[in-house]
């Protein structure tokens, strides 16, 4: 994302910081100037630089009578320019607004230090800005789920049909096992053809039991049968796969919502696609509405060159994101860490 937001500041006007002089003029170059000893020796020391709780860290910002100051209507002209970046690479329009206020906020009439320009100005707020977006309190899901009082602890995964969420489910059944939990598949997806087959696959590579029945049966009976399995065997926990649904369709949210009240998980979990662009953000949002979401799980972020997605969902939905997918391989879905997300998408050869 940011190759693209730096593509288009350095085709538009550069902002204009205004100088600010200092209190004392300088010497003029042709008149040599006297000083004494103890004046000389205080010249050649080096500043030290007053501190400020009001600057950022990385001390992009003045103090004092030096330095360049922005103003606001030229933030907010630049910011224009960067908006149709942004909605090209997937920003939704509420986290654009969210961030041109944390850009005026920091930087309209701020002054700049000498030797920082305005494009390294503007990726340091923009950086904190998206980093704040995605800033939620950490999930640490194994530790939730051994800290539950009730057994078997049921996730529930929901979504739009070609997300990748049975092979999502599969590779989180394989990572949950790995950090020591005992796991059984549902599969209750029994509207999609070849559902069944592709969850049992996935089951036989990696040694996990999948409760099934034949293609057509009730998806709610086949959840319960996998909790009771759970229950009667000591299992930790319980992934249940749910047939992929627009969320316009409402017959197929209301199997959803039987699913719901028959196993009462403790976590429903939204997967979404980070290819879907714009669309992915309403439709978290309507299965939220309908069926109440408590995480997300965003998948194909190794293909997203724009980065966008991922960002609007963790800012319009307020749910966080739990874990990454980035290929095709089991232990390619990863917990979810902002900072490297931040790092992707301001990465400096990253197309779009």
């Amino acid at each position: 994302m940011w190759a693209a937001l730096k593509a288009r500041l350095r085709r538009s006007p550069p902002p204009e910081p205004t100088s600010v002089a200092p209190a004392t003029s300088d010497p003029s170059p042709s008149a040599p100037s006297v000083s004494s000893p103890s004046a000389a020796a205080a010249e050649s020391a080096p500043r030290t630089p007053r501190p400020s709780t009001a600057a950022p860290p990385d001390g992009i910002f003045a103090e004092g009578f030096f330095g360049k100051r922005l103003a606001e209507a030229t933030v907010d002209e630049v910011f224009d320019d960067l908006e149709v970046v942004l909605l090209q690479s997937d920003v939704a329009l509420p986290v654009i607004e969210r961030m041109r206020r944390d850009l005026r906020k920091e930087l309209a009439g701020r002054k700049l230090r000498y030797g920082v320009d305005a494009e390294e100005a503007i990726r340091s707020c923009l950086e904190r800005s998206v980093r704040g977006i995605l800033a939620r309190p950490p999930v640490d899901l194994p530790a939730t789920i051994r800290a539950a009082p009730r057994r078997p602890y049921v996730l529930l995964f929901v979504g739009v049909n070609g997300t990748g969420k049975t092979t999502t489910i599969a590779k989180l059944a394989g990572w949950l096992r790995g950090q020591g939990l005992s796991v059984v598949l549902a599969a209750s997806d029994t509207f999609r053809a070849g559902a069944i087959e592709q969850l049992l696959v996935h089951g036989e590579r990696l040694g996990i039991r999948v409760v099934r029945q034949q293609a057509g049966s009730d998806p709610a009976a086949v959840a319960y049968d996998a909790v009771e399995h759970a229950r009667a065997k000591g299992i930790d926990v319980v992934l249940v796969d749910t047939a992929g649904r627009q969320h316009t369709n409402e017959n197929l949210i209301e199997e959803a919502k039987k699913i719901r009240r028959v196993v009462e998980p403790q976590m429903t979990i939204f997967v979404g696609d980070a290819l879907s662009g714009h669309d992915v953000v309403e439709q978290a949002r309507e299965f939220d509405r309908a069926l109440g979401i408590d995480g997300l799980i965003v998948t194909k972020l190794d293909a997203d060159t724009k980065g966008g997605a991922a960002l609007s969902l963790a800012f319009v939905t307020k749910k966080p994101i739990l874990f990454a997918g980035v290929g095709q391989g089991y232990s390619d879905l990863r917990p979810f860490d902002p900072d490297w997300m931040v790092r992707r998408l301001f990465a400096e050869g990253t197309a779009g």
